[in-house]
């Protein structure tokens, strides 16, 4: 989608700008050539090779079953290729886990959206003008709660996501009070609930509250209340672990605020820089498969869910809503999308489905610095 959730910071912007490199051709995971209708996914999908992306993997399932397929590699040095049963950093798509969670604690009437933060985290979100007595749960799952997004401090850019503080911080372990404290350093981007901002410290802060009210971190609560029911067997939360599981290909970044110079295998770094806005691993059969459950209603009461599809108006972005975790969006032929993009380094991923659940499609780049992710998902659902 178009708003870039990633926890990137503003240095590291996918750009559609095409790089030296022949196109692979994508081929069908499943050993088929494809059902006719995702024949405008394909060319989408092999059109992001052509930009530069390293590689692709895509996973559809509609009232025909599934579908998947890859392109380019997964390997850049060995020239293997990627698959359909790569697991990936998905970045923020994190963030609908959270906000399901969240949802789920307030159908058990142990928390209420209508909650200040300071009810949870007494006296954690102060300083610069924040006030956690003036924020609720709602306004951190909707970003209408105006603290400052951590991932923008420049410092902590060039610190995370520039070459050399990237390599000499990539297995940093930071904690969530730690993330808080790098965006209480900063003025407010605007007061409680009264404009949108996208910003990383509000789902950190909901992983905080779910820890709080529970007693588990959020990371088991998610693995309780969704991973484990739904049998998400490539999905986990990873915590301070620097490896990806296999199957997996590696991820590359250009770690500069540029499309040109080399690219770095970045696979490996401790995820807890994203906590609960963004270090969560999946793969495509996973995602769809959560995406439909959760769109169906199979996760969340039919009010929670309704509460979840409450969107605000997203600043910039015509067409589009952000509601509790999770995005609306209505594509050029009028087909309304429902998911969450994400990135980290080296990885781009967007997940979406219908509103009835029945179409949903992900996918995933191994490469920050090009391609058209909107292109795939616009070549899948018109």
């Amino acid at each position: 989608m178009s708003v870039r959730t990633a926890v990137v910071g503003a240095t590291v912007t996918v750009l559609s700008l095409a790089l030296a490199g022949p196109a692979l051709a994508a081929v069908p995971a499943d050993g088929a050539d494809g059902a006719a209708g995702h024949a405008a996914t394909r060319r989408a999908i092999e059109a992001a090779v052509a930009d530069g992306v390293p590689g692709v993997t895509a996973g559809v399932r509609d009232a025909h079953g599934t579908w998947s397929a890859t392109a380019g590699v997964g390997d850049t040095r060995t020239g293997a290729p990627r698959s359909a049963a790569d697991r990936y950093r998905v970045g923020s798509i994190t963030k609908t886990f959270v906000a399901t969670v969240l949802l789920q604690l307030e159908a058990e009437g142990r928390v209420s959206l209508d909650d200040p933060v300071d009810t949870w985290l007494p006296g954690v979100v102060r300083g610069h003008g924040h006030d956690g007595r003036a924020i609720t749960l709602r306004m951190l799952l909707n970003h209408t709660s105006g603290i400052y997004n951590y991932t923008a401090d420049e410092d902590f850019g060039r610190t995370y996501f520039l070459k050399d503080g990237f390599f000499r911080h990539r297995y940093d372990t930071l904690t969530p009070r730690e993330l808080v404290s790098i965006a209480l350093r900063h003025r407010p981007d605007f007061a409680p609930g009264t404009s949108w901002n996208y910003s990383n410290t509000n789902y950190v802060l909901a992983g905080m509250v779910i820890e709080r009210v529970t007693g588990r971190p959020y990371a088991e609560e998610i693995d309780r209340r969704i991973i484990r029911p739904l049998k998400l067997t490539g999905t986990s939360v990873p915590g301070t672990r620097v490896s990806l599981p296999r199957p997996s290909s590696r991820a590359y970044s250009k770690l500069a605020p540029t499309t040109a110079g080399p690219s770095y295998d970045v696979t490996r770094l401790n995820p807890s820089i994203a906590s609960a806005a963004g270090e969560m691993i999946s793969d495509s059969a996973d995602l769809t498969r959560f995406y439909r459950a959760l769109l169906r209603g199979d996760l969340l009461p039919a009010r929670q869910l309704k509460e979840m599809k409450t969107t605000v108006e997203i600043d910039g972005v015509p067409n589009a809503g952000y509601g509790l975790g999770l995005m609306d969006r209505t594509l050029s032929c009028g087909v309304h999308v429902w998911g969450h993009d994400g990135g980290i380094h080296g990885s781009g991923s967007s997940a979406v489905t219908t509103a009835d659940g029945r179409h949903a499609l992900a996918v995933n780049f191994n490469g920050d610095w090009a391609g058209n992710m909107d292109a795939v998902i616009e070549g899948e659902f018109c």
